[in-house]
């Protein structure tokens, strides 16, 4: 009777801890993948996708532990997922796109966060949290540095690096456009 009511106990304990959790770090989990796929429908989904996760897995320690980097370290790879599906898919409705010639038509602004977002998605995982870091949260090298354990030298290089293969990556789906 004892362990079940010590079972009970530890279950609202842990409902508890989730609902702050997802309270105190649901905005940040939304604006993040927000931020990544430009779609409010799918950032809902990460959202939702993210916290279901924890939930049947039952807050691992580590979310505990600093709940903050976990859950954005998570959004920005559901986000990167949900680029390269989108990747994957060829949609009827984009086939007038298709037949104008990419060099009559310079890309707009959607289309260019289209491009850097794919690009992204195309960086090994590690680097692609330090340039979502910096360039879509505005952190420092420094801040980034600390957040991630490592020296800031070590960041700036990576997003040097980082920036240079991002051009790459734009430049050559630029060409592929029709």
């Amino acid at each position: 009777m004892l362990e079940i009511i010590v079972s009970e106990l530890n279950e609202v304990q842990l409902a508890d801890e989730f609902e702050r959790v997802f309270r105190e770090h649901s905005r940040l989990v939304y604006r993040t993948a927000y931020g990544i796929t430009l779609s409010s429908e799918d950032a809902q989904d990460i959202l939702q996708t993210i916290f279901m996760r924890l939930w049947r897995r039952e807050l691992p320690p580590k979310v505990l532990k600093n709940p903050r980097a976990y859950l954005y370290r998570a959004a920005v790879n559901v986000s990167l997922d949900v680029v390269r599906s989108r990747n994957r898919r060829t949609f009827v409705s984009d086939t007038e796109c298709l037949k104008i010639a990419a060099s009559a038509v310079q890309p707009d602004d959607a289309e260019m966060h289209k491009l850097l977002y794919n690009a992204i998605a195309e960086l090994h995982p590690a680097t692609a949290h330090i340039v979502v870091l910096r360039y879509l949260h505005d952190y420092s090298d420094a801040e980034i540095a600390k957040m991630l354990g490592t020296a800031r030298t070590t960041i700036a290089v990576r997003l040097f690096r980082a920036r240079a293969r991002l051009k790459k990556l734009i430049r050559a789906s630029m060409e592929k456009q029709p």
